[in-house]
């Protein structure tokens, strides 16, 4: 069997004492040897462990299980119950220690001169400064300009790389937009 079941001896244990099944189901079910299975039957195997229900857990079903009692022939089947898993949560803000707040403003020059064509407003949300700072970082007139360090953001964890490449798209999209804005203008100008 290719898929086992979540803690297949405490599985096997639960099936042993709650089920008709043969040795041999059980353990092709839960990916063990039949000699292990009658040793959980006599109680020399797997003293201690608490049976784990597959039922409740969603591995398998009432109705598989009664199918593969009349059938000895039969394999009982693990229920493929593919979730989703969605964030859908609203992101919550990281709290950012004392410490590495000072290294916002550093943050802010390094995006700035790797990827100057991010809105000020991207990396104000990136690195969580207002973009106040970051227009006035990026025309050199910050209060602290000249102590600044280009720093590189992810490195001091304050955001993520996916975070980072998902503003660089946004903005590569917004370029190509506005660059075919620019020439319907200029088609329609020359016109």
């Amino acid at each position: 069997m290719s898929e086992t079941p979540l803690m297949p001896m405490a599985t096997a244990v639960w099936l042993v004492e709650n089920t008709t099944l043969t040795f041999k189901q059980i353990a092709n079910f839960c990916n063990m040897h039949e000699v292990e299975i009658q040793g959980i039957a006599d109680g020399e195997v797997a003293k201690g462990i608490k049976a784990y229900n597959p039922i409740i857990a969603g591995q398998l079903s009432r109705e598989e299980i009664e199918l593969s009692s009349k059938d000895e022939s039969r394999p009982l089947k693990i229920k493929n119950t593919d979730v989703e898993i969605s964030n859908n949560e609203k992101k919550i803000k990281k709290y950012i220690p004392l410490s590495k707040r000072q290294d916002k403003p550093d943050s802010a020059l390094w995006l700035i001169k790797q990827h100057n064509f991010l809105k000020d407003s991207q990396i104000a949300k990136l690195v969580g400064v207002t973009k106040n700072s970051v227009t006035s970082i990026r025309n050199k007139s910050y209060w602290n300009f000249n102590n600044l360090n280009p720093k590189d953001p992810i490195a001091l964890n304050l955001f993520t790389q996916k975070d980072l490449v998902d503003a660089i798209e946004k903005a590569e999209r917004r370029i190509k937009r506005e660059k075919k804005e620019k020439e319907k203008l200029q088609k329609l100008n020359s016109k």
